[in-house]
């Protein structure tokens, strides 16, 4: 418990010191396709959990790296590595695969995410 603790406190003061809140996408377009074209804003992430910032779970995470988000609905993953190319060199994901805005927190969370499908 205590190094889950120090690892959030050291991410915290390596983090930059505002987090602008993501905007929330409007569409409700199916995510299909390749990888590339699912997520521009970097690799498809693979986390262990997403859930809303204003979560029981989320909500003191954020909190102890200073994190301010205005909207308590925006998904938020919580321990993600990237997913370069689904299927391919042993790359998957058995947890929940997302595009996310904001991934500055090595992994640990990523703010503004959104769920991909994945059609192999």
């Amino acid at each position: 418990m205590f190094s889950r603790i120090s690892t959030l406190f050291l991410l915290y003061l390596s983090s930059p010191p505002t987090l602008r809140s993501p905007q929330e996408s409007t569409s409700d377009h199916d995510h299909h396709g390749d990888c590339s074209s699912q997520c521009n804003t970097g690799p498809i992430q693979c986390c262990d959990s997403v859930d809303k910032a204003g979560s029981s779970a989320v909500s003191p995470i954020l909190g102890l790296l200073g994190v301010v988000i205005q909207d308590l609905n925006v998904l938020v993953g919580i321990n993600c590595s990237p997913i370069s190319v689904i299927g391919v060199g042993g790359d998957s994901c058995s947890a929940t695969p997302v595009c996310c805005e904001n991934n500055t927190f090595n992994g640990l969370i990523a703010v503004g995410c959104v769920p991909v499908i994945i059609n192999l």
